[in-house]
């Protein structure tokens, strides 16, 4: 009995407590408010507080009393006031995007696309909001499906009859296009045989996805506003990549600052919302041409900038309610596309950043169509529509928050790199050796998983447009990309295009030392990427070039070297000559 009147005297005696705190908190608040001093027992202001100055209180509380006044003023006119400061903030933004393209309109070019997109995008949000259900209307033809259902067919008729016409007046120029051409037809051939369901499998889905893939790739790869932004995107990541750079002794110290950075870098932008908002609009696109439904797009479309492991996240609480299909689709487009940290691991490299980029945005709608290929839907999807989907903003509170936790998820990230270098290096290695032990028994020297590759996935390559004098080696990095590792693979690819660029020569004991800059683009490049490739360059004025004292050699030293080689003429003059053979080896030397 005594023990349960102590244990209920104690528990009553600490509510009035908790209580008494907390109504003592607001009633602070309210005299604060209302302009008044709290007031309190005399016993327990002389007994906790002691004595109690009022006159150098007084300053204190009417500072106090200033700020709570101006808070409930805020919250009074909260919209007004945000109205306000977004418009000095746009006024502001507007005044110096003025005064950047008044000084350099050049320089300032980039920044004025950048904001004529955004908008773009804020003007048909606007509009959508105010006039949408009246622009839905309009949009359809309401009891003519029959006349829908034709104006279809006449503009996928007139696509199909464009791009053979295309297709007939640009490769008369660059026949070796027609063989990418070719690829891409067996591809998707062997992609539909093997498919779940035959039948179910939405053209509509296929023909959109590389039909945006075609017109992107035209856009980067054949006009010049398209290549000179991706080179400008390139350029920016490049200038990134400066703030990470210091003395390093290997590749693993050389990728952790830079995995580190991009990491926290997305993290930000996550926590600001920024991607949120370019993942929306990329799915939007996406979602209505292709047909497709709302969480697999936005997936596909996140993939463009996170990793496989952090896409999913995004639409982490409908996951257990996507169909089989979906579930295929986010797995498909979390291995077609390259994280954002990866990203930066191999621009590191030496791989050229705008490619990688453009290769990245692209794969996005192709790994849509080919996932919907090999695994049609067949189900009834509970997210065809985006409304009540919504994407997913992060844990942090605050923008330290969000950096630091940026930075602490990419040591997982380098923990795994490292990880796996090791594991995959030594695997090869072992591989080699065993291989290379068994062939010395039948008298084959030389062999290895790289020669094996060289030799499987030779005609995949081929199809991929490369030519055939370069489909060894790029047989091999397509194998060790698709059976060991692509970050391997990457480093490997980074070997030959360092080597060119040296002007190494193209064969060196029987094994060529370096790869074409077509054969170079095309295992990054996606499907129709193959077809538009075209060389871009200044062609090099190898008479001045050769005629001058050159300390190093370089790919246009190499290949107007070839030239003096070959020639008869006295066009070249005897330094030409000595330049070349300081650098090569040639009979013309001796």
């Amino acid at each position: 009995m005594a023990d349960d009147t102590r244990r209920q005297r104690e528990s009553v005696s600490l509510t009035p407590v908790a209580h008494g705190l907390e109504n003592m908190g607001a009633e602070f608040l309210e005299s604060m408010e209302e302009g008044q001093l709290p007031c309190g027992n005399s016993s327990q202001s002389s007994e906790g507080r002691g004595s109690w100055n009022k006159a150098e209180t007084k300053p204190r509380w009417r500072s106090l009393q200033l700020a709570m006044r101006m808070r409930s003023l805020y919250r009074e006119h909260k919209q007004l006031s945000e109205w306000v400061l977004t418009g000095l903030l746009c006024t502001a933004y507007i005044a110096f995007l003025i005064t950047a393209c008044l000084l350099d309109f050049q320089r300032a070019l980039a920044l004025l696309v950048i904001t004529c997109v955004v908008l773009v995008f804020l003007t048909y949000g606007l509009l959508k909001r105010l006039l949408g259900p009246r622009l839905r209307r309009c949009g359809k033809f309401q009891g003519h499906s029959r006349l829908s259902l034709w104006l279809k067919r006449g503009l996928a008729l007139a696509a199909a009859l464009g791009l053979i016409l295309w297709l007939s007046l640009d490769t008369s120029q660059r026949p070796e296009q027609l063989v990418s051409f070719a690829g891409i037809c067996v591809f998707l051939a062997l992609l539909f045989a093997g498919s779940k369901h035959h039948r179910a499998v939405s053209w509509r889905t296929v023909s959109w996805g590389l039909g945006l893939q075609f017109v992107l790739g035209l856009f980067v790869i054949r006009t010049e506003p398209g290549f000179v932004a991706f080179q400008w995107l390139g350029d920016q990541i490049q200038v990134s990549l400066a703030c990470t750079s210091y003395p390093r002794s290997s590749v693993s110290l050389q990728v952790l600052p830079i995995i580190v950075f991009f990491s926290c870098v997305m993290s930000v932008l996550y926590y600001l919302g920024l991607m949120q908002w370019v993942i929306l609009k990329i799915a939007w696109l996406m979602q209505v041409t292709m047909g497709t439904s709302a969480t697999e797009t936005l997936s596909v479309a996140g993939n463009i900038f996170v990793s496989q492991t952090e896409a999913p996240l995004l639409i982490r609480p409908y996951l257990a309610d996507m169909t089989l299909s979906e579930v295929h689709v986010v797995m498909t487009g979390g291995y077609a596309t390259i994280a954002g940290s990866l990203l930066g691991a191999y621009i590191s490299f030496g791989i050229d950043a705008a490619s990688l980029i453009a290769a990245s945005v692209m794969a996005a709608p192709c790994a849509l169509a080919l996932s919907k290929l090999v695994y049609p839907e067949v189900e009834e999807s509970k997210f065809r529509s985006a409304e009540g989907v919504r994407l997913s903003y992060g844990d942090a509170q605050n923008l330290v928050e969000a950096a630091s936790a940026g930075a602490a998820i990419s040591v997982k990230v380098v923990a795994n790199i490292a990880a796996n270098l090791i594991a995959f290096l030594a695997v090869l290695a072992f591989i080699n050796a065993a291989l290379s032990w068994l062939g010395d028994m039948v008298d084959i020297q030389g062999l290895s998983f790289q020669l094996i590759c060289s030799y499987i996935l030779r005609p995949v390559a081929f199809l991929m447009g490369v030519a055939w004098e370069d489909c060894p080696v790029v047989a091999e990095l397509l194998g060790i990309k698709l059976f060991l590792n692509e970050f391997v693979a990457y480093q490997e690819l980074s070997q030959y295009k360092q080597r060119r660029l040296a002007g190494a020569e193209e064969w060196l004991g029987g094994k060529k030392q370096w790869i074409s800059v077509r054969a170079a683009f095309l295992p990054g490049g996606e499907c129709c990427s193959r077809v538009l490739y075209v060389p871009r360059g200044v062609q090099v004025d190898c008479v001045s070039l050769l005629n001058q004292t050159l300390s190093s050699s370089s790919f246009e030293v190499y290949q107007c070297c070839g030239q003096v080689f070959q020639s008869t003429s006295l066009e070249f003059g005897p330094e030409a000559l000595d330049n070349c053979c300081r650098f090569y080896n040639h009979t013309i030397c001796t």
